[in-house]
This record gives C-alpha cells, sequence and structure tokens, in this order.
C-alpha cells in the first residue's frame, strides 16, 4: 500500500510560500493612498474606488468642504479616510500635509497626483491672434499641471523611497498624444507629465529596484469643471468642439469618471509590479480611431 502524503490546504500554507490569488493582487488593503486633487470631478470617483480597494485614502486639496464630503462618504461605506488641506505648488504645505499622514497613519504606500486642469486663459480661440496668447496664463497652466505633480512626487516619494516601496499614478491627458487645438498650456504641461513619468521611472527603477514604480493615466474626454466651457453650450446642449469629440470617438460618447477607476486601481496594485513608466490611455478608442 502506497503511504499517502499529507498536503496543507492552501489556506493554511506558510504566507511565504503561499501565491496571491488573482483577486488579492488587485487589493490595496491597508495600504495608505494620498490622492491630490480628490476634490475635483474626477478625484470623488478615484478617491471612492481607492478606499473600496481597502486603502486609507488621504484627501488632499483646497477646499475643505468638498473634502470633508470626500471623507464622510468614504467613511460611510465603511472605509478610512482623512481630509488634508494643501496647495500642490507650495512645497511647505506639502512637506506639512506629508507630516501630518505619517503622523495619524505611520506610512505612505502611494501617490495619485489628480490635481491639475486647465484655465481659460492659457487657450487660444480660433479667432485669437495665434501669437498674441497670454505667456503668464500659459506658464500658471503648465505650473499647476507639471509642477503640481513634481512637487507632491519630491515630497510623498522620499517617504515611500525610505521604505523601499511605493507606487505613484500621475495624469496625463489625450493632448499629450494628439495635440488638441485651443488647450496650448494643458498640451505643454501633460506632454511634460509624460516626460517626467518616464524619467523618474527610469532613476527610480536603477535606484530603489522593482520596489518603487511611477506610472500615468491618460484620460479622453471626460466633462469636468475645467473644461464645461468648452463642451456646454448655454442651452445645455453640446458644443461643436464636443460634437466632433464624440464623433471621433469609437464608443460615440464621452467618458464617465468610474470608468478611469479600474486602471487606477490596478496600477496602484500588486497587480502592475513589472509595470513603470507607462502610459495607459482611457479614451473611448480616440486615439487608435483614424476618423475612416
Amino acid at each position: 500500500m502506497l503511504s499517502s502524503v499529507p498536503v496543507l490546504p492552501t489556506d493554511t500554507q506558510p504566507a511565504a510560500t503561499r501565491r496571491p490569488s488573482s483577486l488579492d493582487q488587485f487589493s490595496l488593503r491597508n495600504k495608505v493612498i494620498v490622492i491630490t486633487g480628490a476634490t475635483g470631478v474626477l478625484g470623488e470617483s478615484l478617491s471612492l474606488a481607492v478606499a473600496e480597494a481597502g486603502a486609507k485614502v488621504a484627501i488632499l486639496g483646497r477646499d475643505a468642504g468638498r473634502a470633508n464630503c470626500r471623507v464622510e462618504a468614504i467613511r460611510a461605506g465603511g472605509g478610512q479616510a482623512m481630509a488634508v488641506l494643501a496647495d500642490v505648488l507650495d512645497q511647505a504645505q506639502m512637506q506639512q500635509a506629508c507630516d501630518e499622514i505619517l503622523a495619524a497613519w505611520g506610512t505612505i504606500d502611494g501617490l495619485v497626483n489628480a490635481a491639475g486642469g486647465n484655465m481659460p486663459g492659457a487657450n487660444v480661440a480660433p479667432d485669437q491672434d495665434l501669437f498674441g496668447l497670454s505667456i503668464e496664463h500659459t506658464r500658471q497652466a503648465v505650473d499647476l499641471n507639471l509642477f503640481g505633480t513634481v512637487i507632491p512626487t519630491t515630497v510623498f516619494g522620499r517617504v515611500m523611497a525610505a521604505n523601499g516601496k511605493g507606487s505613484i499614478i500621475n495624469v496625463s491627458s489625450l493632448t499629450a498624444q494628439r495635440p488638441l487645438t485651443r488647450v496650448l498650456g494643458y498640451t505643454l504641461a501633460k506632454k511634460a507629465v509624460e516626460a517626467y513619468t518616464q524619467w523618474m521611472a527610469v532613476e527610480l527603477g536603477l535606484r530603489y529596484g522593482g520596489g518603487m514604480r511611477i506610472n500615468a493615466i491618460a484620460p479622453g474626454v471626460f466633462l469636468t469643471e475645467q473644461n464645461r466651457s468648452l463642451l456646454v453650450a448655454a442651452d445645455g446642449g453640446h458644443t461643436d468642439r464636443a460634437r466632433k469629440f464624440i464623433a471621433a470617438t469609437p464608443f460615440q460618447r464621452f467618458g464617465e469618471p468610474e470608468e478611469l477607476t479600474g486602471t487606477l486601481i490596478y496600477l496602484l496594485s500588486d497587480a502592475s509590479r513589472f509595470v513603470t513608466g507607462e502610459t495607459i490611455i482611457v479614451d473611448g478608442g480616440f486615439n487608435a480611431y483614424s476618423g475612416v
């Protein structure tokens, strides 16, 4: 008679030898994730999704009322969150915010740089003198989107690097892939954000190995507060520009904020642990479509 060899059930095997299930890879359980720009339209969906994935969420923004609403919504769903008021362009405020989060939760595992947006003064209208653009407003758009990404990464990234692990997600835009008319400042900034993402990914990989990663998400056309004037007419209908966007999108519609969250969770989680320096486009096929 052959003697049987006892086999440990999967759930009793030593943790060191147990492979995570495919679902476990996407979990953010007990991770501390900082989200800048979390008081915006897209920031709301991103924050709720990160909390639902199990993370403790630091809601970082300048609007106290909205920040507290985000925190209340997360807590109502059984999650953990805290509001931290700070300006992403002020390095001292970012450091103070970092200290506040560390005092409450002891560590930082991920950063989502969602602060940014377009501004009317950095646009060039079709009937405007092409060379009469506002340099000051264009510079402000670049500062907000580029340095509003670089400064938080510098502050919160240092904490993650000290721990030897962390995931940073930047928010780029479709216009970094296929430059769009009018939005000059925004285009310059988002193209730079993608260059920064690649540059930093290489440096982090060479210096810290696979523990530190940085990637970007490039949303297609999503209706937000910043682009509403370009997409929504006075009567509430679509502008000509909005109709062109929809016609050039195979899905034939704008994106919904919730449709960014799956990509975000993937990039923050261990499911993407060998992915760095990449920009994932979430645009309903706009970038792939030739129009024919």
